[in-house]
């Protein structure tokens, strides 16, 4: 009787399937080698050989292709070992609310993060997280939005703040908007352009530019912004996608580049770029927090969001 109930064979399939098996399928995927999996897994190659034939039995077909180099997945495999990567990322998360509430917030937190985020955004909430919860292990990872879903989306970061992109499904996230404002132009002390009242945007493209790589967001919205402006011609670029690499060359050169507004006021304060007296009518959408959908938050993670939500 229970057959007829929708998702029910499916159900216990998974059912069939063990915890050394769900940890097989992400090793081998990271490893592309079944001796390196089992090694991982402290187990032997045998043992882990016969694990995988019982999962490809239990779902009837091929999961992983054996080449020159070691292993590689099917489409079917890369299906799996994409669920097993989530059934692993859910099990770490019941252990950690499991052990939160035992002994008080503890674990690791991975935030993701774009650069604009990070002077009005990201540094005030940590400082005030990590005051509060000083045994939980935090890592921020800096860099675009397209980079940083990637990674999200693969569970490699609990959580993000940056901008969904075109090239990724909104269905498959959570999103809080929590910061939208202006770009500007920031060049370094004693730039010429200073002494100007005002630049316009067809005076500024004669001046080498600092821009993101090409398909990067924010490259793309400002290559946007010229066509709308009707300029049309080459700019002499150096790509960067490093805060760190942009602001030592910004310093050290009449390039100029654009970049959030609180960004730019945070290198101002720190006495190493200027803002261009210049518009650059760039449409930019605001920060979200960014979460995946339908995987539940850890603690770490869930009192972090906390601290980021309005009224939070």
């Amino acid at each position: 009787m229970n057959e007829n109930i929708p998702g029910f064979a499916s159900s216990r399939l998974l059912l069939r399937l063990r915890t050394r098996q769900w940890v097989l399928l992400a090793l081998l995927d990271q490893h592309r080698n079944l001796g390196r999996a089992a090694a991982a897994m402290n187990i032997s190659q045998p043992a882990a050989t016969k694990l995988l034939q019982q999962l490809e039995e239990t779902f009837a077909v091929p999961l992983f292709t054996r080449v020159a180099r070691g292993m590689t997945p099917t489409p079917y495999g890369e299906a799996l070992v994409r669920h097993a990567r989530w059934v692993l990322t859910d099990f770490g998360v019941v252990c950690e609310e499991l052990e939160a509430l035992r002994s008080g917030l503890s674990g690791s937190l991975r935030i993701g993060s774009v650069p604009g985020a990070v002077p009005e955004l990201l540094a005030p909430a940590l400082v005030d997280y990590q005051r509060q919860h000083e045994r939980v292990a935090v890592s921020v990872v800096v860099d675009t939005s397209d980079v940083m879903l990637r990674q999200l989306a693969r569970g490699e970061v609990d959580l993000m703040l940056g901008r969904l992109t075109e090239d990724h499904s909104a269905e498959d996230f959570d999103s809080v908007p929590l910061l939208g404002e202006a770009q500007v132009v920031v060049v370094r002390k004693g730039h010429p352009l200073l002494r100007r009242k005002s630049v316009t945007l067809h005076e500024l493209v004669r001046w080498p530019w600092l821009l993101q790589p090409p398909g990067s967001p924010q490259r793309s919205r400002f290559e946007a912004a010229l066509r709308e402006a009707g300029i049309r011609g080459r700019l002499r670029v150096t790509e960067t996608a490093s805060p760190m690499a942009m602001t030592a060359l910004l310093e050290h050169s009449d390039m100029a580049a654009v970049m959030p507004a609180s960004q730019a006021a945070h290198y101002t304060r720190l006495g190493l770029l200027r803002v261009l007296p210049a518009e650059v009518p760039m449409r930019v959408p605001p920060i979200y927090l960014i979460t995946r959908r339908a995987h539940s938050l850890s603690p770490a993670a869930a009192a972090f969001v906390a601290l980021l939500r309005p009224g939070g």
